[in-house]
């Protein structure tokens, strides 16, 4: 008798978990998701970090965001390169230069590492290399500097595999208004950013509203006969008064266009409480600048840091639930189509968010969407098809045109 209530226990034990349905292992999920997707990160500031700092980056590097293992690990196989210039060469020269010494560099990486990097000037080239376990090395200009008041320059840097512009960095130049300036020449575009922006159509280079002011994102919105990026900008929703972040309007607008927005990671794009101690440590350290003269203007960011943080704590990071918040964001304003990653890894410094310290964190990210409840189809349109389809589409008007022609 007991050995019978036994058996017909365990066979109500074993029905029971059966019929229960089984925990999912979402990091494994994630991890699977991360290795078998398109991962297109519009923003990673390798490029100036290396001309610099000088390392291999086809091997483990000790310093930085950003090298090979890493990728692979994070799933990372579509990373856009930022060929960046620092505002302040628009005045004094050079940026042209620079931008040279970087699309070599990049060049550089595929030439000596061919059996994990190749460049990329088209989304189809980024669906064959990945079939073929290779990364892709896409680049985008941060700053249209470069361009140096002349058309014919947006030819060549097309030709050397440029495939987004940044119209405008941190301060305001001869292309476009910046978001970060209180000098404001042109109110929004010049006269030639207008041209600018209809070369880029004509041409097939995506046009970046990231860094420039509110007034010439309006207008580069109307002037583009193609879908708008921002590639690495977060919601201004979290962030009052920032206005390098991008306000509800323009996110709906961006998404009427087509267009896409990559979400920054930086603590200080993501999170109030960051960037309020981020203003606060500029303005201090504009203040040790002037009250310690044996220090150049470099230290306020290279070495300030540490000391003001050991009065104040140091960065109040952003978590990687506030980073899926901005993503949530654009969603729920727009529609799963309209949003993707442009990290700014190697970019912002040691402000990144718990969670997403380096290229290896992608899956910390997607198992996030997963807990969230966002399908594998629809991670899938975030980790790359949207900006895909935005890079095709500013690719085909551009096949378009050259036959009217």
């Amino acid at each position: 008798m007991k050995l019978r209530i036994l058996s017909a226990l365990a066979a109500l034990l074993l029905l029971a978990a059966c019929a229960a349905p089984m925990t999912p292992d979402l990091a494994k999920e994630a991890r699977r998701i991360a290795k078998s997707s398109i991962i297109v990160d519009t923003h990673i500031d390798a490029p100036i970090r290396l001309h610099s700092r000088p390392a291999d980056i086809s091997k483990a590097t000790k310093s930085g965001d950003f090298d090979y293992p890493r990728a692979l690990i994070g799933g990372l196989n579509a990373p856009f390169m930022s060929i960046y210039t620092p505002a302040r060469l628009e005045a004094s020269g050079g940026s042209k230069q620079l931008a040279e010494e970087l699309v070599n560099m990049v060049e550089g990486f595929v030439a000596t590492s061919p059996d994990k990097f190749a460049l990329a000037t088209s989304p189809s080239q980024v669906r064959e290399q990945f079939d073929n376990g290779i990364i892709s090395l896409a680049m985008g200009m941060e700053n249209g500097s470069p361009i140096e008041g002349k058309l014919e320059n947006l030819q060549h840097f097309f030709d050397r595999g440029i495939r987004y512009i940044t119209l405008a960095h941190s301060l305001s130049n001869h292309i476009a208004d910046s978001s970060y300036d209180k000098n404001r020449p042109w109110k929004g575009l010049s006269e030639f950013g207008v041209s600018v922006v209809e070369e880029m159509n004509r041409l097939g280079i995506m046009v970046d509203i990231s860094h420039v002011s509110d007034d010439a994102f309006w207008q580069v919105l109307e002037v583009s006969k193609v879908p708008l990026i921002a590639s690495h900008s977060s919601a201004r929703h979290f962030t009052p008064g920032f206005e390098r972040n991008m306000a509800d309007d323009m996110i709906i607008a961006l998404a009427k266009n087509g267009g896409v927005m990559q979400i920054n990671f930086g603590s200080t794009f993501v999170t109030a409480n960051a960037l309020a101690y981020s203003d606060k440590q500029t303005a201090a350290g504009l203040e040790w600048l002037a009250n310690n003269p044996q220090y150049e203007a470099a230290d306020a960011y290279t070495k300030f840091p540490a000391i003001y943080a050991e009065e104040y704590g140091g960065m109040p990071f952003a978590s990687l639930d506030d980073v899926l918040d901005h993503i949530d964001h654009v969603v729920s304003l727009t529609s799963i189509d309209h949003v993707g990653l442009g990290s700014d890894y190697d970019g912002v410094g040691d402000t990144l968010p718990t969670g997403l310290k380096d290229v290896a964190a992608y899956p910390n990210l997607i198992e996030g969407l997963l807990k969230r409840g966002y399908s594998e189809g629809d991670i899938r349109k975030i980790l790359g098809e949207n900006l895909l389809r935005v890079w095709q589409a500013a690719e085909d008007y551009a096949a378009i045109k050259s036959t009217r022609t």
